[in-house]
């Protein structure tokens, strides 16, 4: 008998979406992650739920159907990380009509069933908080609905998810070899120990390395359908006080987003640019900020230059190649290969695919291995994520909850917390009667009483899987700071692990 039914290999969004059905319709599933989950792409999206406005113009509407009607699944089962967010589309009509734009928001707002997101509507921007920033010239504008989301915490809370319904989660592990028979026998590297573990089936989720994965680790025949495009970000002091983002044309068609980030910076995205070599070492080019940059500065009175750059980062989107020529022209929805020969255990190679989607990919998975496994309902559609159980417009109340529990927490703290940890906020706060009840500060907020949560249940190994992944407090961090923090946690490799 197998140690697993399932293995997977990727834990980024759609390793750890997978991971999580897969365990709560009864598998024995393994995740193994060769870093820590969301270390790649997964980490580096533009933080958004959409439908994908833009989609529309290459009549993608199947994929912007899904996209939003996800939207609100979503909104109502992680209503902690994932919040509404209005966006301002000022119209460039040398770019595309304002007609245009207007009937394609109109079928952006009818496609997906919209219910809880407000409408479509038209600003006069001469009046309105949305048009200070902006130059004098733009005097009107749609304004728009789609959702914001801390991106690597939705992952996080899919694998911790996926782990209390039986699932091991195993960070810092790296599948080097896969041998295929009846059964998958998985060699791994764990931290430099070497593991033999057998599994049912096998998916392969790894991916901008889902290419490599294919033809060196399970040595599959043919070059993989690979597309491997490189989207970068920018982050910048804040450039408004409102709380919508902006959604910029471009003369070369493409659109770049402005979006309120992390309370007091603006992040700026995205690009789409052909990508060659690791994704491991990727980071925005000179072009892509300059790109950036003069994106934000054409519309924006304050101009944006790369000297007021605080953070930049860029990941690989793995697309499934479909022929298209521009990268921006390539499909964003998903592809699953299954690859199933008589006396052989099935391979699923995931390609493509947009975070909004991720949970109707695991879906689409699992009704690919129905034939593997004895199938099951899905029902990831009506579970809240670990922390989201409380109504989606009812973040503002469980912040108050918090003050009145622990009431020596600042404000702009209970309500990080709660946005981060939703109602498992007493997991990381406990019965503590003061601040310094929650041990050493850090930093910014961060408190040693949540590192040991971050250590002890969400897979956190370093003082980067805390600073950027569990949170983006590395924002605020100073280098000796961060080294404080990373000492605190050397010493504890001890703590036991949800696995």
């Amino acid at each position: 008998m197998a140690d697993f039914d399932l293995a997977i290999i990727g834990g980024g969004i759609n390793g750890a979406g997978i991971a999580r059905d897969a365990a709560g319709r009864g598998l024995r599933v393994l995740l193994v992650e060769q870093g820590d989950l969301a270390s790649g792409t997964s980490s580096a999206s533009t933080k958004l739920i959409h439908g994908g406005l833009r989609y529309l113009e290459h009549g993608a509407f199947l994929l912007v159907r899904e996209a939003l009607k996800e939207r609100e699944v979503l909104l109502r089962n992680a209503p902690h990380i994932i919040r509404p967010l209005r966006f301002l589309l000022p119209p460039q009509p040398e770019m595309r009509s304002p007609l245009l734009v207007r009937i394609g928001l109109f079928i952006y707002d009818h496609l997906g069933g919209r219910r809880i997101l407000p409408p479509t509507q038209t600003v006069d921007l001469t009046h309105n908080p949305l048009g200070v920033p902006l130059k004098r010239s733009y005097r009107s504008g749609f304004l728009y609905s789609d959702c914001r989301v801390d991106d690597a915490r939705l992952v996080i809370l899919n694998a911790l998810d996926a782990a209390e319904r039986g699932a091991s989660i195993r960070t810092r592990t790296k599948c080097v070899r896969a041998e295929r028979s009846e059964e998958w026998c998985l060699i791994l590297n764990a931290r430099g120990k070497r593991q033999v573990i057998t599994a049912r089936a096998l998916v392969n989720a790894a991916g901008p390395w889902v290419g490599v994965v294919s033809e060196t680790v399970i040595r599959m025949p043919g070059p993989p359908r690979v597309r491997l495009v490189k989207g970068s970000h920018i982050v910048v002091k804040k450039l408004f006080d409102h709380d919508s983002g902006y959604i910029f044309q471009n003369p070369d068609r493409r659109v770049v987003f402005a979006l309120p980030y992390e309370r007091d910076y603006t992040l700026i995205g995205t690009t789409d640019e052909n990508f060659q070599g690791d994704p491991a070492g990727v980071g925005p080019s000179g072009a892509e900020i300059a790109y950036l940059c003069n994106t934000a500065t054409r519309y924006f009175r304050q101009p944006v230059a790369p000297a007021d750059i605080v953070h930049a980062f860029a990941g690989v989107r793995s697309l499934y190649d479909d022929g298209s020529k521009r990268p921006e022209d390539v499909t964003r929805d998903y592809h699953l290969a299954f690859d199933k020969s008589y006396g052989n255990a099935p391979l699923l190679s995931v390609y493509g695919g947009k975070i909004t989607t991720y949970r109707r990919l695991a879906e689409a998975a699992m009704k690919k291995l129905s034939d593997v496994f004895t199938p099951s309902r899905p029902w990831t559609a009506r579970v809240p994520l670990p922390g989201g159980d409380f109504p989606y417009n009812g973040v503002e109340a469980q912040i108050a909850q918090a003050l009145r529990k622990w009431p020596f927490l600042e404000e702009a703290h209970a309500g990080r917390l709660v946005r981060a940890y939703g109602t498992r906020i007493g997991d990381v706060l406990g019965d503590a009667d003061s601040y310094a009840a929650l041990g050493t500060r850090f930093g910014a907020d961060l408190t040693e009483a949540e590192v040991r949560y971050l250590m002890t249940k969400e897979f956190a190994v370093d003082a980067d899987d805390v600073l950027w992944r569990r949170s983006k407090l590395g924002l605020r961090f100073a280098d000796m700071e961060r080294a404080a923090l990373q000492r605190f946690m050397s010493p504890l490799p001890a703590l036991k692990l949800v696995t």
